[in-house]
C-alpha cells in the first residue's frame, strides 16, 4: 500500500467512524469465507456497514479526531485482525454478534464505541444487547411522566364515583 493509498484508506475510515456515533471492533479472523459472507449479508439486511482496515490505519484515523470524543480508550484494542461494524443503532451489531454466535465462535467483540462510552472486551456483549435505543429512552420517560397525571385522574373519577354512591344511599334514606 503506497503512502497515498494510506492517506485515502485514513481519510475514509476519519470520515465513516468519526461521522459515526456508534460503532463496534470485532475479531473475525479463523472463519471461512462462507460463514464471512453469510455475516456480511446479514449485517447489510440490518444496515449495519463492515469494514476491514489495518488496526494502524483505524488508530491513526481515530487519533485525528478529537480528544474530546475519547477514542483513545480503544486503542489498546487495536491488535490482530480487525472487522469494524458501523451502525445508526447502537444496538444492532450487539443483537447480530450475538445471532450470529448462537452457531460461531467469532466474531469476537473487541471494544464498541457508543455515543463516547467505550466497551471493552467480549464480555460486554450482554449488556451492549440490553442497551435502550433513544426511541425507548423517551417513550419510557413520557411513560412516566403521563403515570402520575393518570393516576390523579382515577383518583379523581374513583373519589367522584364515591361521593356520588353516598349522595345516592342519603337520598333512598330519606
Amino acid at each position: 500500500m503506497t503512502r497515498e493509498e494510506k492517506t485515502v484508506a485514513i481519510e475514509e475510515l476519519k470520515e465513516e467512524l468519526g461521522g459515526s456515533p456508534f460503532f463496534y471492533l470485532t475479531d473475525s479472523s479463523t472463519l471461512t469465507v462462507a460463514k464471512i459472507n453469510k455475516f456480511r449479508r446479514m449485517c447489510f439486511e440490518q444496515g449495519i456497514t463492515v469494514k476491514v482496515a489495518k488496526n494502524t490505519l483505524i488508530q491513526k484515523a481515530l487519533e485525528s479526531e478529537p480528544e474530546s470524543k475519547g477514542y483513545a480508550a480503544l486503542f489498546g484494542s487495536l491488535h490482530g485482525p480487525t472487522t469494524i461494524l458501523i451502525s445508526s443503532n447502537p444496538k444492532a451489531p450487539a443483537k447480530l454478534l450475538e445471532e450470529f454466535r448462537k452457531t460461531e465462535e467469532r466474531p469476537i467483540l473487541k471494544a464498541a464505541y457508543i455515543d463516547s462510552s467505550v466497551y471493552i472486551g467480549d464480555e460486554q456483549l450482554a449488556t451492549l444487547v440490553k442497551l435502550k435505543s433513544k426511541e425507548e429512552m423517551i417513550g419510557e420517560i413520557i411513560g412516566l411522566l403521563q403515570s402520575p397525571g393518570r393516576r390523579l385522574a382515577s383518583q379523581i373519577t374513583a373519589s367522584g364515583s364515591k361521593v356520588a354512591g353516598i349522595v345516592k344511599a342519603l337520598a333512598e334514606r330519606g
